[in-house]
């Protein structure tokens, strides 16, 4: 792998886990040193980071970590609902329903990784996030549609991000657990506008979560 590469993913990991937080200055020395890299592949990576929007020139300062506002997070969902909106309408056109029941079968049986999760004092929900993002691969496959799944690729990075601010708890989890059973159902019943509207559901659900631990736009 080359160190722009790794110095990429290894970034990007900080960022989106919050080891780097909001505001922070990616430093070209310290950045180099720390990962052990020269500067050039270092900026090479900053480069990529600003295009995901993870990073951005600020006042001088150099290269930040760009914050998360509540602005920022429904700007966010407004993109999400067109795009995963639609990447579940196709899915249950194009997608293997044996699929998708398997998976809305999970989703019903989830409170056993939630709990699993809970009692591991795991913060990052690795347990259930897994399964959460078998459905997104589930999907993202049957709707073969190249271009739509890098935009949501994007999308769901910054996701990860909002996700730590959100503070899950085990109550909204089994909601969403409940709500993602739904979608998976829909897209096995071969129902286009169930399944977006499942989404849709889902989505608007998972924004009002977010604004009520954080505040609304200001």
């Amino acid at each position: 792998m080359r160190a722009s590469d790794r110095a990429y993913r290894a970034l990007r990991e900080d960022i989106v886990t919050g080891r780097l937080l909001p505001g922070t200055v990616l430093a070209e020395v310290e950045q180099s040193q720390r990962l052990g890299i020269s500067r050039t592949p270092l900026r090479e990576a900053i480069s990529r980071l600003t295009a995901d929007g993870l990073a951005a020139p600020h006042n001088g300062r150099g290269v930040v970590v760009t914050s998360i506002s509540p602005q920022t997070v429904s700007d966010l969902f407004e993109l999400r609902q067109a795009l995963e909106c639609k990447a579940a309408s196709l899915a249950a056109q194009r997608g293997d329903p044996d699929v998708f029941t398997g998976l809305r079968r999970e989703f019903e049986n989830a409170a056993s990784l939630i709990v699993q999760d809970e009692a591991a004092a795991d913060p990052s929900r690795s347990g259930y996030y897994t399964l959460v993002a078998r459905l997104d691969e589930a999907i993202d496959a049957a709707a073969a549609n190249t271009y739509l799944t890098q935009a949501l690729a994007n999308v769901r990075l910054h996701l990860a991000r909002v996700r730590r601010l959100a503070k899950d708890n085990p109550d909204r989890l089994l909601a969403t657990a409940g709500e993602h059973a739904t979608i998976a159902g829909a897209i096995a019943a071969r129902d286009p506008a169930l399944a977006a509207a499942a989404t849709s559901v889902h989505l608007h659900k998972s924004l009002e979560h977010f604004l009520a631990a954080t505040g609304p736009p200001g």
